[in-house]
């Protein structure tokens, strides 16, 4: 793709933006058409005075963030700041313990024995996660040579921890991190047992919170000269041809798809079904304002008691016993994430579901009444989320199996002539650095193309 061409690119999401700044420091003409706000999961919204980000939470693997940065030849607007407690206190049925294990903590030894385990895949997790899985690429052949090496025969998150026998507090914390890919950890490559490891007190936010990633990429992409077109959905899609929710025909010599794979099937008329139990997980995001600062760590997480019987609901589309909870505090903002299957339920805070994992939150804790003393709460459903064209609200599109998800994926980036695909739904995981990445690499492809 040498020649300047004009690219449209659907969705103004995290990964649609990021790939528009590349392709048009490229020389490319690009327009981005997002139906609602640029961002994505990423917005921001306003609670009882006070300003929440939400989507990711948490900034990690910032080597890849240096790569996108190093290809646009941006200096780093985001000033990263360690973020108190690394990964949190996993309160665990066997007892609770905080990753990276510290020092003085009785797990210590056995969370060391594990990183040794890990540690020769740190050199190349930034490559694992931004090179296209190419066999004719040697970059990609070492990294995933260095994978390889660390989880062995063990294909899954579950095989490769079992293995491990590690005790089951480490265990079981360990298993919650399999949900980065939205998926249990019998379901979840091997590389999501390692992030712990790999990650361990490398965790980060910008210093003016996560909204600040999403000031940078449309700063980015204004100063390129990127459309962002807001407010304006695609109808339609025909070959290279857009129909716009504003009555317009629009053409381009290539599209991009940022939306999930499903949305853009029945966009292009092409039958696109997604049951309950091929989807991955959705969430129900709640933010409240305090009256007071609480003293709860930076994060909490509260991990299913039994991740079997998670994995079971989530797959029927069923409400689980108790299900994976977050807990973000900053003074007198408290964000509870709540882990919910992809069936846009309208769980709103009265839902009795809803309540119990609320109180089971407290209870652990034990700060028993915190959200009912907020003076304002929201709370962002699996409805908010399909809303946004996700399946169900499955946040983290299909559930693959595990040989296509991960860094090994044979996902199809190309699905015509004149159509490519980037995002979550085609490059599988969570957070920044997934996205980033697969921006990163299906720029290197079109490159090549």
């Amino acid at each position: 793709m040498d020649r300047i061409v004009s690219v449209g690119i659907l969705g103004g999401g995290l990964a649609g933006l990021a790939l528009a700044s590349l392709l048009a420091e490229r020389g490319h003409r690009v327009t981005v058409y997002e139906r609602d706000r640029a961002g994505g999961k990423l917005r921001r919204e306003t609670v009882g005075g006070l300003v929440f980000d939400t989507g990711p939470s948490l900034f990690t693997f910032p080597g890849v963030w240096e790569r996108y940065l190093q290809q646009l030849g941006e200096a780093d607007p985001l000033q990263l700041q360690p973020f108190p407690g690394g990964l949190g206190i996993h309160h665990t049925p066997f007892g609770p313990v905080p990753l990276p294990v510290p020092l003085e903590h009785p797990l210590y030894a056995s969370w060391e024995k594990y990183r040794a385990k890990v540690q020769p895949l740190a050199p190349h997790i930034v490559s694992l996660l931004t090179t296209p899985p190419r066999l004719t690429d040697p970059v990609f052949l070492r990294a995933s040579q260095a994978l390889f090496k660390v989880i062995g025969p063990h294909p899954t998150a579950e095989s490769w921890i079992r293995a491990q026998n590690f005790p089951p507090t480490l265990a079981h914390a360990i298993r919650t991190h399999a949900l980065n890919a939205g998926l249990s950890p019998t379901d979840a490559p091997a590389l999501y047992a390692l992030i712990p490891a790999l990650v361990g007190a490398e965790v980060y936010r910008p210093a003016l919170g996560m909204g600040a990633l999403l000031d940078a990429l449309l700063g980015f992409a204004a100063g390129r000269g990127v459309d962002v077109r807001e407010g304006v959905e695609v109808m339609r899609v025909e070959g290279s041809t857009l129909a716009l929710s504003s009555g317009e025909v629009v053409q381009h010599d290539l599209l991009i798809s940022a939306i999930d794979p499903h949305r853009l099937a029945k966009l292009r008329g092409l039958p696109a079904t997604s049951p309950v139990s091929k989807r991955t997980v959705s969430g129900v995001a709640i933010y409240a304002a305090l009256p007071e600062p609480s003293s709860l760590p930076a994060t909490s997480i509260i991990p299913p008691s039994n991740f079997q019987t998670f994995r079971a609901a989530m797959r029927a589309g069923a409400l689980p016993p108790d299900t994976l909870a977050l807990v973000h505090a900053d003074g007198r903002k408290l964000a509870v994430l709540l882990t919910a299957p992809a069936t846009a339920r309208p769980l709103g805070p009265e839902h009795p579901w809803i309540r119990a994992q609320i109180q089971r939150v407290e209870q652990t804790l034990k700060v028993p009444g915190l959200l009912a003393s907020a003076n304002e709460s929201l709370a962002l459903t699996p409805e908010h989320y399909a809303a946004g064209g996700h399946p169900g609200g499955a946040i983290y599109g299909a559930a693959l199996p595990f040989w296509r998800g991960g860094p090994l994926h044979p996902q199809p980036y190309r699905v015509g002539p004149k159509l490519w695909q980037v995002g979550t739904g085609v490059h599988p995981g969570g957070g920044i650095p997934a996205i980033l990445g697969g921006a990163l690499m299906v720029d290197r492809l079109l490159s090549r193309a």
